[in-house]
């Protein structure tokens, strides 16, 4: 997958510095996966869910929440969100 982009995973990582090891490896295993559906993903993250047109993946033992778009066709990843889990319940990152 074509990640765009990790800019946002890296301002977490400095906003949460517990976070930045699980982004990375987050980062380095989407980065080499060859996802083509969220069937695919699920084999990597069990716990993936598909809210909308966004993928959410749980970070850090489900204290984070990962949300990205993936557009499975052209094999590009938008990371949209990085939020705690208290943030992502509130839903903001919704409108």
């Amino acid at each position: 997958m074509h990640v765009i982009s990790r800019k946002k995973l890296v301002e977490a990582g400095l906003e949460h510095s517990d976070l930045y090891a699980p982004l990375d490896v987050w980062y380095r295993i989407a980065k080499k996966a060859e996802w083509r559906s969220l069937e695919d993903v699920r084999m990597m993250y069990p716990t993936a869910d598909r809210v909308g047109k966004n993928t959410v993946f749980n970070i850090k033992g489900n204290a984070f929440r990962l949300i990205a778009e993936i557009n499975y066709r052209t094999g590009r990843l938008y990371i949209r969100h990085v939020l705690t889990h208290a943030a992502y319940d509130r839903g903001g990152w919704k409108r």
